[in-house]
């Protein structure tokens, strides 16, 4: 059985046996693969670079190649169980339009991000004076894919804006995934998690 990164393994976690998936920027297809094999899930993965659509398609993968508004314009009203998007808002034009049409097509969207406001990036800012870097976030200022640069309070600000539902919340720390289940670590989450991932729905 096929290792998946840690937050990967997360939203698998929390995904049921048997749910329907539209898995958004679905990458080499890791996820995808998991929800089909391990969870019998009726999965789809979204994804626009040519080399992980071929890759997906290699391993005999159900994948569309597109962007993901034309993916979310699709289909129909609460089509999937689960939309997912895992580490890619930050890197869309329009993340509020992206996440309303993933609550559109799904009657619930899981969005994965790495944390902005996590403590080494403060602190490399605050003492380098430079943008920092991170495993999470491994890019230089002026290669990143990420043109949205947010934190997890950042985030539940938006989704209190917007209405949307927290349903669940998890943020990794080291190796380690902590639930948002309390007020202690809802306050510590956005200097000590690297990354998060959300359960969303429509109220």
């Amino acid at each position: 059985m096929m290792t998946l990164r840690a937050d990967l393994q997360q939203i698998l976690t929390t995904i049921p046996t048997g749910a329907s998936v539209l898995d958004l920027g679905c990458g080499d297809g890791a996820l995808l693969q998991a929800l089909i094999t391990q969870k019998s899930c009726k999965a789809l993965g979204v994804e626009l670079d040519e080399t992980n659509v071929q890759t997906c398609m290699g391993k005999g993968l159900p994948v569309f190649h597109g962007t993901l508004e034309e993916a979310l314009a699709d289909y129909p009203p609460q089509h999937f169980d689960f939309v997912v998007l895992n580490q890619t808002l930050q890197r869309t034009k329009l993340p509020v339009p992206v996440v309303h049409g993933m609550l559109r097509v799904g009657k619930r969207a899981i969005v994965g991000f790495p944390n902005f406001g996590h403590w080494q990036i403060r602190l490399a800012l605050l003492l380098g004076g430079r943008m920092p870097n991170s495993p999470a976030l491994p890019y230089q200022w002026y290669d990143t894919p990420n043109i949205h640069l947010f934190t997890i309070a950042d985030f539940q600000a938006l989704c209190q804006q917007e209405g949307w539902a927290i349903e669940r919340w998890h943020y990794q720390v080291g190796e380690a995934w902590h639930g948002g289940d309390s007020i202690l670590r809802k306050r510590v989450s956005n200097w000590l998690g690297s990354e998060a991932v959300f359960q969303l729905s429509k109220p």
